[in-house]
Protein backbone atom coordinates (compact mmCIF):
# COMPACT_ATOMS: atom_id res chain seq x y z
CA UNK A 1 0.00 0.00 0.00
CA UNK A 2 1.49 3.53 -1.07
CA UNK A 3 2.51 5.75 1.51
CA UNK A 4 0.75 9.09 2.47
CA UNK A 5 3.26 11.81 2.10
CA UNK A 6 3.85 14.27 5.29
CA UNK A 7 1.80 17.07 3.74
CA UNK A 8 -1.14 14.84 2.69
CA UNK A 9 -0.59 13.40 6.56
CA UNK A 10 -1.26 17.08 7.36
CA UNK A 11 -4.53 17.44 5.49
CA UNK A 12 -5.76 14.31 6.85
CA UNK A 13 -5.14 15.22 10.48
CA UNK A 14 -6.72 18.29 10.12
CA UNK A 15 -9.60 16.97 8.63
CA UNK A 16 -10.07 14.01 11.10
CA UNK A 17 -9.81 16.87 14.46
CA UNK A 18 -12.36 18.54 12.81
CA UNK A 19 -14.83 15.99 12.20
CA UNK A 20 -13.68 14.58 15.81
CA UNK A 21 -14.96 17.71 17.30
CA UNK A 22 -18.32 17.95 15.55
CA UNK A 23 -18.80 13.79 16.78
CA UNK A 24 -18.07 14.75 20.27
CA UNK A 25 -19.83 17.70 20.37
CA UNK A 26 -23.18 15.91 19.14
CA UNK A 27 -22.46 13.38 22.48
CA UNK A 28 -20.74 14.94 25.00
CA UNK A 29 -23.25 16.81 26.67
CA UNK A 30 -25.56 14.09 27.16
CA UNK A 31 -23.72 13.18 30.45
CA UNK A 32 -22.95 16.53 31.92
CA UNK A 33 -26.81 17.70 31.42
CA UNK A 34 -27.52 16.95 35.26
CA UNK A 35 -25.11 19.67 36.38
CA UNK A 36 -26.42 22.33 33.41
CA UNK A 37 -29.15 21.62 34.69
CA UNK A 38 -28.22 22.47 38.35
CA UNK A 39 -25.83 25.00 37.92
CA UNK A 40 -27.78 26.84 34.98
CA UNK A 41 -31.67 26.13 36.34
CA UNK A 42 -32.84 24.48 33.07
CA UNK A 43 -36.34 23.83 33.29
CA UNK A 44 -36.61 19.78 32.50
CA UNK A 45 -38.62 20.50 29.38
CA UNK A 46 -35.79 22.97 28.22
CA UNK A 47 -32.61 20.79 28.83
CA UNK A 48 -32.91 18.59 26.15
CA UNK A 49 -32.39 21.80 24.11
CA UNK A 50 -28.17 21.82 24.70
CA UNK A 51 -28.19 18.60 22.72
CA UNK A 52 -31.58 19.92 20.37
CA UNK A 53 -30.24 22.89 19.04
CA UNK A 54 -27.15 21.87 17.56
CA UNK A 55 -28.82 18.75 15.51
CA UNK A 56 -31.35 21.33 14.20
CA UNK A 57 -29.03 23.52 13.52
CA UNK A 58 -25.94 20.57 12.05
CA UNK A 59 -28.56 18.93 10.44
CA UNK A 60 -30.25 21.30 8.68
CA UNK A 61 -27.47 23.50 7.16
CA UNK A 62 -24.67 20.48 6.07
CA UNK A 63 -26.31 20.54 2.65
CA UNK A 64 -26.43 24.19 1.72
CA UNK A 65 -23.18 24.64 3.64
CA UNK A 66 -21.93 21.62 1.23
CA UNK A 67 -23.19 23.19 -1.69
CA UNK A 68 -22.12 27.00 -0.69
CA UNK A 69 -18.77 25.17 -0.37
CA UNK A 70 -18.30 24.58 -4.06
CA UNK A 71 -19.43 28.26 -5.09
CA UNK A 72 -16.84 30.15 -2.93
CA UNK A 73 -14.15 27.17 -1.78
CA UNK A 74 -14.06 24.50 0.04
CA UNK A 75 -11.12 25.55 1.71
CA UNK A 76 -13.10 29.28 2.90
CA UNK A 77 -16.27 27.32 4.02
CA UNK A 78 -13.59 25.14 5.99
CA UNK A 79 -11.75 27.74 7.32
CA UNK A 80 -14.82 30.28 8.26
CA UNK A 81 -16.81 27.22 9.90
CA UNK A 82 -13.92 26.25 12.32
CA UNK A 83 -13.68 29.70 13.81
CA UNK A 84 -17.74 29.90 14.09
CA UNK A 85 -17.28 26.50 15.66
CA UNK A 86 -14.60 27.77 18.11
CA UNK A 87 -16.04 31.00 19.25
CA UNK A 88 -19.25 29.44 20.05
CA UNK A 89 -17.59 26.99 21.97
CA UNK A 90 -16.04 30.08 24.35
CA UNK A 91 -19.79 31.21 24.05
CA UNK A 92 -20.92 28.09 25.37
CA UNK A 93 -18.74 27.68 27.82
CA UNK A 94 -18.70 31.22 28.99
CA UNK A 95 -22.73 30.83 29.28
CA UNK A 96 -24.65 32.11 32.77
CA UNK A 97 -28.21 31.00 31.36
CA UNK A 98 -30.20 28.28 29.41
CA UNK A 99 -31.09 30.74 26.82
CA UNK A 100 -27.29 31.77 26.33
CA UNK A 101 -26.35 28.44 26.45
CA UNK A 102 -28.73 27.28 23.88
CA UNK A 103 -27.81 29.88 21.45
CA UNK A 104 -24.45 28.71 21.66
CA UNK A 105 -25.39 25.58 20.96
CA UNK A 106 -27.27 26.24 18.20
CA UNK A 107 -24.17 28.45 16.77
CA UNK A 108 -21.90 25.27 17.28
CA UNK A 109 -24.21 23.73 14.95
CA UNK A 110 -23.86 26.12 12.51
CA UNK A 111 -19.89 26.22 12.57
CA UNK A 112 -20.08 22.21 12.67
CA UNK A 113 -22.21 21.82 9.25
CA UNK A 114 -20.10 24.60 7.40
CA UNK A 115 -17.04 22.80 8.62
CA UNK A 116 -17.92 18.87 8.56
CA UNK A 117 -20.21 19.83 5.41
CA UNK A 118 -17.05 20.36 2.87
CA UNK A 119 -14.48 17.73 4.61
CA UNK A 120 -15.00 14.60 2.57
CA UNK A 121 -15.18 17.36 -0.41
CA UNK A 122 -11.65 17.83 0.53
CA UNK A 123 -10.76 14.25 0.90
CA UNK A 124 -11.53 13.19 -2.42
CA UNK A 125 -9.83 16.13 -4.38
CA UNK A 126 -6.52 15.57 -2.14
CA UNK A 127 -6.23 11.56 -2.26
CA UNK A 128 -6.33 10.56 -5.42
CA UNK A 129 -4.47 7.28 -5.68
CA UNK A 130 -6.79 4.92 -5.02
CA UNK A 131 -5.05 2.88 -2.37
CA UNK A 132 -3.87 5.98 -0.58
CA UNK A 133 -7.72 7.20 -0.89
CA UNK A 134 -8.48 3.83 0.56
CA UNK A 135 -6.13 4.56 3.82
CA UNK A 136 -7.39 7.99 4.30
CA UNK A 137 -10.60 6.97 4.36
CA UNK A 138 -10.11 4.51 6.87
CA UNK A 139 -8.37 6.84 9.43
CA UNK A 140 -11.28 9.10 8.65
CA UNK A 141 -13.77 6.30 9.91
CA UNK A 142 -12.01 5.30 11.89
CA UNK A 143 -11.82 9.44 13.81
CA UNK A 144 -15.38 9.27 13.51
CA UNK A 145 -16.71 5.86 15.07
CA UNK A 146 -14.05 6.78 17.77
CA UNK A 147 -15.57 10.64 18.97
CA UNK A 148 -18.38 8.73 18.86
CA UNK A 149 -17.31 5.91 21.29
CA UNK A 150 -15.52 8.96 23.04
CA UNK A 151 -18.04 11.29 23.63
CA UNK A 152 -19.72 9.90 27.20
CA UNK A 153 -16.58 9.01 28.52
CA UNK A 154 -14.75 12.32 27.74
CA UNK A 155 -18.03 14.10 28.91
CA UNK A 156 -17.85 12.37 32.52
CA UNK A 157 -14.26 12.81 32.50
CA UNK A 158 -14.14 16.99 31.98
CA UNK A 159 -17.47 17.11 34.12
CA UNK A 160 -16.67 15.59 37.32
CA UNK A 161 -13.04 16.78 37.43
CA UNK A 162 -13.52 20.12 36.08
CA UNK A 163 -16.98 21.35 35.47
CA UNK A 164 -19.31 21.15 32.54
CA UNK A 165 -17.78 24.11 31.34
CA UNK A 166 -14.70 22.31 29.70
CA UNK A 167 -16.60 19.94 27.47
CA UNK A 168 -17.48 23.03 25.68
CA UNK A 169 -13.61 25.55 26.11
CA UNK A 170 -11.66 21.99 25.57
CA UNK A 171 -12.68 22.68 21.87
CA UNK A 172 -11.19 26.41 22.09
CA UNK A 173 -7.57 25.01 22.25
CA UNK A 174 -8.03 22.32 19.70
CA UNK A 175 -9.53 24.75 17.03
CA UNK A 176 -7.39 27.20 17.08
CA UNK A 177 -4.59 24.72 16.33
CA UNK A 178 -6.45 23.51 13.71
CA UNK A 179 -7.37 26.52 12.09
CA UNK A 180 -3.98 27.34 12.09
CA UNK A 181 -2.79 24.03 10.82
CA UNK A 182 -5.39 24.54 8.11
CA UNK A 183 -4.80 27.83 6.63
CA UNK A 184 -1.03 25.96 6.27
CA UNK A 185 -2.29 22.60 4.93
CA UNK A 186 -5.56 23.02 2.82
CA UNK A 187 -4.87 23.17 -0.87
CA UNK A 188 -6.40 26.58 -2.30
CA UNK A 189 -9.20 26.26 -4.04
CA UNK A 190 -11.32 28.71 -6.33
CA UNK A 191 -14.77 27.61 -6.15
CA UNK A 192 -17.56 28.21 -9.04
CA UNK A 193 -18.58 31.58 -7.93
CA UNK A 194 -22.13 32.07 -6.61
CA UNK A 195 -23.81 33.03 -9.87
CA UNK A 196 -23.16 29.06 -10.63
CA UNK A 197 -26.19 28.04 -8.01
CA UNK A 198 -26.93 31.28 -6.80
CA UNK A 199 -30.97 29.74 -6.14
CA UNK A 200 -32.13 31.55 -2.70
CA UNK A 201 -35.28 30.23 -3.04
CA UNK A 202 -33.97 26.87 -3.13
CA UNK A 203 -31.72 27.40 -0.36
CA UNK A 204 -35.04 28.45 1.90
CA UNK A 205 -37.13 25.31 0.93
CA UNK A 206 -34.04 22.80 1.64
CA UNK A 207 -33.00 24.57 5.00
CA UNK A 208 -36.21 25.06 6.30
CA UNK A 209 -37.05 21.16 5.51
CA UNK A 210 -34.25 20.38 6.50
CA UNK A 211 -34.50 21.44 10.23
CA UNK A 212 -38.04 21.15 10.69
CA UNK A 213 -37.53 17.54 9.91
CA UNK A 214 -34.58 17.47 12.51
CA UNK A 215 -36.96 19.26 14.81
CA UNK A 216 -40.27 16.84 14.05
CA UNK A 217 -37.37 13.79 14.93
CA UNK A 218 -36.08 15.21 18.34
CA UNK A 219 -39.00 16.19 19.61
CA UNK A 220 -41.20 12.92 18.77
CA UNK A 221 -40.42 11.90 22.52
CA UNK A 222 -42.23 14.66 23.98
CA UNK A 223 -44.89 15.15 21.69
CA UNK A 224 -45.63 11.27 20.65
CA UNK A 225 -47.73 11.54 17.15
CA UNK A 226 -47.81 15.28 17.32
CA UNK A 227 -44.66 15.80 15.99
CA UNK A 228 -45.97 14.46 12.78
CA UNK A 229 -47.54 17.24 11.39
CA UNK A 230 -44.05 19.43 11.36
CA UNK A 231 -42.48 16.08 9.95
CA UNK A 232 -45.43 16.64 7.06
CA UNK A 233 -44.60 20.22 6.89
CA UNK A 234 -40.79 19.27 6.17
CA UNK A 235 -41.75 16.61 3.54
CA UNK A 236 -43.59 19.43 1.77
CA UNK A 237 -40.85 21.66 1.93
CA UNK A 238 -38.46 19.28 0.63
CA UNK A 239 -40.62 18.25 -2.14
CA UNK A 240 -40.70 22.08 -3.30
CA UNK A 241 -37.33 22.19 -3.24
CA UNK A 242 -36.85 19.12 -5.59
CA UNK A 243 -39.48 20.42 -7.72
CA UNK A 244 -37.65 24.09 -7.83
CA UNK A 245 -34.39 22.54 -8.23
CA UNK A 246 -35.79 20.44 -11.79
CA UNK A 247 -36.87 23.68 -13.02
CA UNK A 248 -34.53 26.39 -11.35
CA UNK A 249 -31.76 27.83 -13.95
CA UNK A 250 -28.80 27.41 -11.73
CA UNK A 251 -30.21 25.16 -9.19
CA UNK A 252 -28.23 24.77 -5.50
CA UNK A 253 -28.57 20.74 -5.96
CA UNK A 254 -28.16 19.56 -9.22
CA UNK A 255 -30.43 16.28 -9.81
CA UNK A 256 -28.14 14.70 -11.71
CA UNK A 257 -25.58 13.74 -8.52
CA UNK A 258 -28.37 11.11 -7.91
CA UNK A 259 -28.49 9.30 -10.94
CA UNK A 260 -25.38 7.72 -9.46
CA UNK A 261 -26.44 4.26 -8.20
CA UNK A 262 -23.46 4.88 -5.97
CA UNK A 263 -24.20 7.85 -4.26
CA UNK A 264 -27.87 7.54 -4.27
CA UNK A 265 -27.43 3.90 -2.69
CA UNK A 266 -24.56 4.64 -0.38
CA UNK A 267 -26.76 7.46 1.24
CA UNK A 268 -29.89 5.02 1.66
CA UNK A 269 -27.61 2.01 3.19
CA UNK A 270 -26.08 4.45 5.20
CA UNK A 271 -29.62 5.89 6.60
CA UNK A 272 -30.16 2.39 7.29
CA UNK A 273 -27.23 1.31 9.07
CA UNK A 274 -26.91 4.51 11.49
CA UNK A 275 -30.70 4.50 12.57
CA UNK A 276 -29.95 0.63 13.55
CA UNK A 277 -26.25 1.30 14.82
CA UNK A 278 -27.74 3.86 17.47
CA UNK A 279 -29.36 0.61 18.86
CA UNK A 280 -25.51 -0.53 19.82
CA UNK A 281 -24.68 3.08 20.45
CA UNK A 282 -26.78 3.88 23.37
CA UNK A 283 -28.87 1.28 24.14
CA UNK A 284 -26.28 -1.26 25.25
CA UNK A 285 -25.42 1.64 27.37
CA UNK A 286 -28.25 2.18 28.79
CA UNK A 287 -28.88 -2.14 29.14
CA UNK A 288 -25.72 -2.36 31.26
CA UNK A 289 -26.67 0.65 33.58
CA UNK A 290 -30.46 0.09 34.55
CA UNK A 291 -30.12 -3.74 34.00
CA UNK A 292 -27.21 -4.79 34.81
CA UNK A 293 -25.74 -2.46 37.27
CA UNK A 294 -22.58 -1.11 35.15
CA UNK A 295 -21.29 2.70 36.40
CA UNK A 296 -20.51 5.46 33.98
CA UNK A 297 -16.87 4.11 34.01
CA UNK A 298 -17.33 0.37 34.11
CA UNK A 299 -19.69 0.89 30.70
CA UNK A 300 -17.11 2.56 28.98
CA UNK A 301 -14.86 0.17 29.56
CA UNK A 302 -17.16 -2.41 29.02
CA UNK A 303 -17.64 -1.06 25.10
CA UNK A 304 -13.90 -0.40 24.56
CA UNK A 305 -13.25 -3.63 22.84
CA UNK A 306 -15.55 -2.17 20.56
CA UNK A 307 -13.92 0.45 19.76
CA UNK A 308 -10.45 -0.93 19.21
CA UNK A 309 -11.89 -3.98 16.71
CA UNK A 310 -13.09 -1.10 15.30
CA UNK A 311 -9.84 1.09 15.13
CA UNK A 312 -7.63 -1.86 14.20
CA UNK A 313 -10.67 -2.44 11.17
CA UNK A 314 -10.65 1.05 10.07
CA UNK A 315 -7.35 1.50 10.04
CA UNK A 316 -5.26 -1.81 9.07
CA UNK A 317 -7.70 -4.04 7.86
CA UNK A 318 -10.49 -2.06 5.51
CA UNK A 319 -8.23 -0.20 3.12
CA UNK A 320 -6.10 -3.11 2.44
CA UNK A 321 -9.40 -5.08 1.04
CA UNK A 322 -10.95 -2.04 -0.45
CA UNK A 323 -8.24 -1.61 -2.68
CA UNK A 324 -7.92 -4.99 -3.54
CA UNK A 325 -11.53 -6.10 -4.13
CA UNK A 326 -13.13 -2.54 -4.15
CA UNK A 327 -15.73 -0.91 -1.61
CA UNK A 328 -19.05 -2.78 -2.78
CA UNK A 329 -17.33 -6.01 -2.40
CA UNK A 330 -16.42 -5.09 1.53
CA UNK A 331 -19.62 -3.31 2.44
CA UNK A 332 -22.11 -6.47 2.53
CA UNK A 333 -18.97 -8.42 4.73
CA UNK A 334 -19.53 -5.28 7.19
CA UNK A 335 -23.02 -5.74 7.39
CA UNK A 336 -23.41 -9.57 7.92
CA UNK A 337 -20.92 -8.93 11.22
CA UNK A 338 -23.28 -6.23 11.98
CA UNK A 339 -26.15 -8.47 11.72
CA UNK A 340 -24.27 -10.80 13.61
CA UNK A 341 -23.76 -8.67 16.53
CA UNK A 342 -27.19 -7.28 16.40
CA UNK A 343 -29.13 -10.48 16.28
CA UNK A 344 -26.88 -11.64 19.38
CA UNK A 345 -28.18 -8.35 21.25
CA UNK A 346 -32.00 -9.41 19.95
CA UNK A 347 -31.96 -12.19 22.65
CA UNK A 348 -30.09 -10.88 25.33
CA UNK A 349 -31.44 -12.23 28.86
CA UNK A 350 -32.32 -10.14 32.00
CA UNK A 351 -29.16 -11.46 33.33
CA UNK A 352 -26.74 -11.29 31.15
CA UNK A 353 -23.63 -12.11 31.68
CA UNK A 354 -20.78 -9.83 29.91
CA UNK A 355 -18.16 -12.65 28.35
CA UNK A 356 -21.18 -14.63 26.87
CA UNK A 357 -23.65 -12.37 26.13
CA UNK A 358 -22.40 -8.57 25.57
CA UNK A 359 -18.24 -9.41 24.86
CA UNK A 360 -19.42 -11.16 21.45
CA UNK A 361 -21.15 -8.41 20.07
CA UNK A 362 -18.18 -6.14 20.84
CA UNK A 363 -16.18 -8.09 18.55
CA UNK A 364 -18.80 -8.40 15.93
CA UNK A 365 -19.22 -4.47 16.08
CA UNK A 366 -15.83 -4.30 14.05
CA UNK A 367 -17.87 -4.85 10.94
CA UNK A 368 -18.49 -1.06 11.34
CA UNK A 369 -14.84 -0.44 10.36
CA UNK A 370 -15.74 -2.21 7.28
CA UNK A 371 -19.06 -0.46 6.63
CA UNK A 372 -17.96 3.10 7.34
CA UNK A 373 -14.91 3.22 4.74
CA UNK A 374 -16.88 1.74 2.34
CA UNK A 375 -19.87 4.00 2.24
CA UNK A 376 -17.69 6.91 2.52
CA UNK A 377 -15.91 5.36 -0.71
CA UNK A 378 -18.95 4.76 -2.67
CA UNK A 379 -20.57 7.67 -1.40
CA UNK A 380 -17.83 10.03 -3.02
CA UNK A 381 -16.86 8.00 -5.91
CA UNK A 382 -18.91 9.72 -8.32
CA UNK A 383 -17.64 13.27 -6.92
CA UNK A 384 -16.96 15.69 -9.72
CA UNK A 385 -14.75 18.38 -9.23
CA UNK A 386 -16.88 21.47 -9.49
CA UNK A 387 -20.29 19.36 -6.70
CA UNK A 388 -17.96 17.48 -4.38
CA UNK A 389 -18.87 19.78 -1.86
CA UNK A 390 -22.45 18.89 -2.24
CA UNK A 391 -21.78 15.58 -2.48
CA UNK A 392 -20.09 15.57 0.58
CA UNK A 393 -22.93 17.79 1.83
CA UNK A 394 -25.78 15.46 0.92
CA UNK A 395 -23.70 12.15 3.30
CA UNK A 396 -23.22 13.91 5.96
CA UNK A 397 -26.67 14.75 5.93
CA UNK A 398 -27.85 11.29 5.73
CA UNK A 399 -25.83 10.55 8.35
CA UNK A 400 -27.35 12.68 10.70
CA UNK A 401 -30.78 11.52 9.26
CA UNK A 402 -30.30 7.93 10.06
CA UNK A 403 -28.69 8.63 13.52
CA UNK A 404 -31.79 11.18 14.93
CA UNK A 405 -34.33 8.91 13.22
CA UNK A 406 -32.77 5.89 15.06
CA UNK A 407 -32.75 7.80 18.37
CA UNK A 408 -36.08 8.98 17.81
CA UNK A 409 -37.53 5.54 16.59
CA UNK A 410 -35.83 3.07 18.74
CA UNK A 411 -36.35 5.06 21.71
CA UNK A 412 -39.92 5.59 21.18
CA UNK A 413 -40.34 1.72 20.93
CA UNK A 414 -38.05 0.51 23.67
CA UNK A 415 -39.57 2.87 26.19
CA UNK A 416 -43.57 2.08 24.33
CA UNK A 417 -42.28 -1.46 24.92
CA UNK A 418 -41.34 -0.94 28.43
CA UNK A 419 -44.43 0.42 29.86
CA UNK A 420 -46.60 -1.93 28.45
CA UNK A 421 -44.74 -4.63 30.34
CA UNK A 422 -44.77 -2.66 33.50
CA UNK A 423 -48.20 -2.29 33.15
CA UNK A 424 -48.85 -5.98 32.72
CA UNK A 425 -46.85 -6.50 36.05
CA UNK A 426 -44.05 -7.46 35.21
CA UNK A 427 -40.65 -6.54 37.05
CA UNK A 428 -38.53 -3.67 36.52
CA UNK A 429 -35.74 -5.22 34.92
CA UNK A 430 -37.69 -7.86 33.12
CA UNK A 431 -39.41 -4.70 31.24
CA UNK A 432 -36.59 -2.64 30.61
CA UNK A 433 -34.83 -6.15 29.11
CA UNK A 434 -38.44 -6.55 26.64
CA UNK A 435 -37.71 -2.85 25.17
CA UNK A 436 -34.41 -2.99 24.92
CA UNK A 437 -34.55 -6.32 23.07
CA UNK A 438 -37.43 -4.91 20.70
CA UNK A 439 -35.40 -2.12 19.90
CA UNK A 440 -32.55 -4.56 19.02
CA UNK A 441 -34.46 -6.50 17.22
CA UNK A 442 -35.81 -3.70 15.09
CA UNK A 443 -32.29 -2.39 14.61
CA UNK A 444 -31.61 -6.17 13.31
CA UNK A 445 -34.54 -5.76 10.95
CA UNK A 446 -32.75 -2.22 9.35
CA UNK A 447 -29.44 -3.96 8.60
CA UNK A 448 -30.93 -6.69 7.02
CA UNK A 449 -32.61 -4.21 5.03
CA UNK A 450 -29.31 -2.24 4.36
CA UNK A 451 -28.16 -5.68 3.15
CA UNK A 452 -29.88 -5.99 0.80
CA UNK A 453 -30.04 -2.22 -0.45
CA UNK A 454 -26.25 -3.20 -0.79
CA UNK A 455 -26.52 -6.43 -2.83
CA UNK A 456 -28.85 -4.88 -5.13
CA UNK A 457 -27.93 -1.13 -5.67
CA UNK A 458 -25.09 -1.24 -5.08
CA UNK A 459 -23.81 -4.10 -7.15
CA UNK A 460 -20.91 -3.91 -9.49
CA UNK A 461 -22.19 -2.21 -12.94
CA UNK A 462 -21.76 -4.37 -15.90
CA UNK A 463 -20.13 -2.19 -18.02
CA UNK A 464 -17.10 -2.17 -15.07
CA UNK A 465 -17.11 -6.35 -15.28
CA UNK A 466 -13.19 -6.75 -16.51
CA UNK A 467 -12.57 -4.50 -13.49
CA UNK A 468 -11.65 -6.59 -10.61
CA UNK A 469 -10.84 -3.45 -8.49
CA UNK A 470 -13.71 -0.54 -8.87
CA UNK A 471 -11.67 1.74 -7.10
CA UNK A 472 -9.59 1.67 -10.42
CA UNK A 473 -12.45 3.18 -12.11
CA UNK A 474 -12.83 5.90 -9.09
CA UNK A 475 -9.16 6.27 -9.06
CA UNK A 476 -9.31 7.14 -13.05
CA UNK A 477 -12.37 9.33 -12.30
CA UNK A 478 -10.68 11.13 -9.49
CA UNK A 479 -7.64 12.32 -11.83
CA UNK A 480 -10.06 15.18 -12.80
CA UNK A 481 -10.29 16.08 -8.74
CA UNK A 482 -6.97 16.57 -8.58
CA UNK A 483 -6.07 20.49 -7.10
CA UNK A 484 -3.60 22.75 -9.03
CA UNK A 485 -0.06 22.10 -7.35
CA UNK A 486 -0.39 18.29 -5.92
Amino acid sequence: MSRISPSRRLVLGVLSATMLMTILDGSIVTVAMPAIQRDLGFAPAELSWTVNAYLVAYGGLLLLAGRLGDLIGRRSMFLVGNVVFTAASLLAGAATGPGALIGARFLQGVGSAMASAVVLGILVTTFTDAAERAKAIGVFSFTGAAGASLGQVLGGVLTDALGWNYIFLINVPIGVVTIALAVRALPADQGLGLSAGADVLGALLVTAGLMLGIYAVVQIERYGLRSLWFGAVSLVLLAGFLVRQSTARTPLMPLRIFRSRAVAGANLVQVLTLGAMFAFQVVVALFMQQVLGYDALGTGLAMLPAALCIAGVSLFVSPRLMTRFGARAVLPAGLVLLIGAMAWLARVPVDARYVTDLLPVMVLVMGAGLVLPSLTTLGMSDARSDDAGLVSGVFNTSQQVGMAAGVAVLSTLAASRTQGLLAGGAGEAVALTGGYRLAFTVSLALLVSALAVALLVLRRPRSDAERTDVEQADGERAAALRPEGL
